[in-house]
């Protein structure tokens, strides 16, 4: 599974390249990932059917990589896409850790940690919108984070079995859900040294 996805486009040489397209296949991707959140919560809460549950994050995690690999290659890039991308990367993230608390396989902290911080990049965005600034790029890192996090949650499924499986897949799951959480916040700060950095350009330049 690769990190990148549409939204990485930004940062990349092809922004001009950008359309304002509604209907393209990377987004009908990015769609089907939010449309499997409810699937994910009902098979995991539901019928604790955890092999079903499980197969809906790989699907999920596949469509991440997906919609990056067809938007670059076809040209398809959109600005729906560079919004809808990392929204459903952040809606089916927070919804499968507070599924997983729910069923006592991961803490309550958490999902505290990961709603703190989306939280945190909510408050430098609006810092963002209220000097008219348009929103932050999506850096490599954050994209990072969601991968390991991804990874992480979609092996803590496995570990609700009783069996070898379970052994192996519960230090894997572990580790990335450590480095992930870690990179998440890492990610945070970059953005909030590169928002205070655009305001503080722009200020420097209207004073001037």
């Amino acid at each position: 599974m690769s990190g990148s996805g549409e939204s990485v486009q930004r940062l990349g040489g092809d922004a001009a390249q950008v359309s304002n397209r509604l209907v393209t296949i990377p987004n009908a991707l990015s769609l089907v990932r939010l449309l499997l959140i409810p699937l994910f919560a009902w098979l995991a809460l539901g019928p604790e059917a955890d092999g079903w549950a499980f197969a809906v994050l790989v699907i999920s995690s596949a469509t991440d990589w997906l919609d990056g690999q067809i938007a670059r290659r076809y040209h398809l890039v959109s600005r729906v896409g560079q919004l809808l991308d990392p929204i459903a990367d952040r809606m089916f993230v927070l919804s499968t850790i507070v599924v997983l608390a729910i069923r006592e396989i991961v803490p309550w902290w958490l999902v505290v940690a990961l709603v703190a911080r989306d939280l945190f990049m909510l408050g430098v965005q609006l810092v963002m919108r209220r000097h008219r600034l348009p929103p932050l790029p999506v850096h490599y890192v954050g994209k990072a984070a969601t991968v390991c996090l991804l990874v992480g949650l979609t092996a803590m499924i496995l570990t609700t079995a009783d069996n070898f499986v379970a052994d192996v897949a519960q230090p894997f799951a572990w580790a990335f859900m450590i480095w992930g959480l870690a990179i998440y916040w890492w990610s945070a700060v970059l953005y909030a040294e590169q928002a205070h950095a655009i305001v503080h350009g722009r200020r420097l330049a209207v004073s001037a």
